[in-house]
C-alpha cells in the first residue's frame, strides 16, 4: 500500500534534541536516545536523526549516539549530518541506520550520489535539500546548516539527485522552518511535479491541516516534524487519525 509516513525529526547538536526556527534560536527538547525510543513505540512510520553542527564543525557524526539510538528503534531510522563519503556512510550503516541522509557533501561532489546508489541502493540513499525562496520566486540551495548559500535551483538540483540516484529527497523549507505556519506548499508541489522519487515535506508543520494539505495540494509522500511533536502539541496518532479522515492513506497498524 502506497501510504503516506509521518516522520518525526530528531535535530541533534552536542549530543541532544533541539529545535529552532529558522534554522536559529535553537532550544533544548530532550535526549535523543529516550525520545526516539517513544516515537518508535507511539506509532511513527520512520525516525530522522540530524547531527545538525556536524558539517559546520568539519567533524563526522556521532557513531556511538547512533548506536545507541538504533538499539531503541524497531522502524526505518535515517542518519544524516556530516557524512561526506563512502567510508562515512558504511560506518554509518554498519552503526544501525537504516538510510543515509546527506547534503552538503552532495552539493559539493554530486558523484557522491551516484557512488552511494551504486553501493549500498538508491532505496538507502535520502538527498536532504534546504532551500530558501529568493525575491524572484526561485529557491536557492543552502549547505553548511542553511548558512552557505550555493547558487544552485533548488528545483533543478533535485532533478539531478534523482537522476543519479537518489531514493528519496527530504525538503526543508527555511523560510517555514520551526514557524508552525505550514508547509511551503509552493516549493513542494514544484518538487515532486519535478521528481518521481518521493519527497518528503519538512518545515513548518503546527496544525493538523497542515499536514493534509502536504499531501493534498503539495504532493508530499512523507511528512517530517519535530517541535510539534517533541513539545506534546500533537502526537503521531492525532496526526495518522486526522489523515484518515481526510481520506489520506496511512499506517494505523504501526499504532499501539
Amino acid at each position: 500500500m502506497n501510504y503516506v509516513r509521518i516522520i518525526p525529526c530528531l535535530d541533534i547538536f552536542k549530543g541532544r534534541v533541539v529545535k529552532g526556527v529558522n534554522f536559529k534560536n535553537i532550544r533544548d527538547a530532550g535526549d535523543p536516545v529516550e525520545i526516539a525510543a517513544a516515537y518508535s513505540q507511539s506509532g511513527a512510520d520512520e525516525l530522522v536523526f540530524l547531527d545538525i553542527s556536524a558539517s559546520n564543525e568539519d567533524r563526522g557524526i556521532l557513531l556511538d549516539l547512533v548506536k545507541e539510538t538504533a538499539k531503541q528503534v524497531t522502524i526505518p531510522f535515517t542518519v544524516g549530518g556530516g557524512i561526506k563519503s563512502l567510508e562515512d556512510m558504511e560506518a554509518v550503516f554498519n552503526a544501525g541506520a537504516d538510510k543515509i541522509s546527506v547534503n552538503s557533501a552532495a552539493v559539493r561532489r554530486p558523484e557522491l550520489i551516484s557512488e552511494a546508489a551504486k553501493r549500498f541502493g538508491s532505496e538507502r540513499i535520502i538527498v536532504a535539500i534546504d532551500a530558501k525562496r529568493n525575491l524572484d520566486g526561485s529557491y536557492e540551495v543552502y549547505i553548511g546548516g542553511g548558512n552557505i548559500k550555493t547558487g544552485r535551483d533548488a528545483i533543478e538540483w533535485s532533478k539531478e539527485a534523482e537522476q543519479r540516484g537518489a531514493g528519496e529527497i527530504l525538503l526543508t523549507s527555511m523560510d517555514t522552518d520551526g514557524t508552525k505556519d505550514g508547509y511551503d506548499l509552493s516549493l513542494l508541489k514544484t518538487a515532486t511535479q519535478a521528481v518521481q522519487i518521493p519527497v518528503t515535506a519538512s518545515g513548518g508543520a503546527g496544525r493538523l491541516e497542515h499536514f493534509a494539505q502536504a499531501v493534498t495540494k503539495g504532493g508530499a509522500r512523507g511528512l517530517l516534524a519535530a517541535s510539534l511533536f517533541h513539545y506534546g502539541e500533537l502526537t503521531v496518532i492525532d496526526v495518522k487519525n486526522y489523515l484518515k479522515e481526510k481520506g489520506i492513506r496511512v499506517r494505523l497498524e504501526t499504532c499501539l
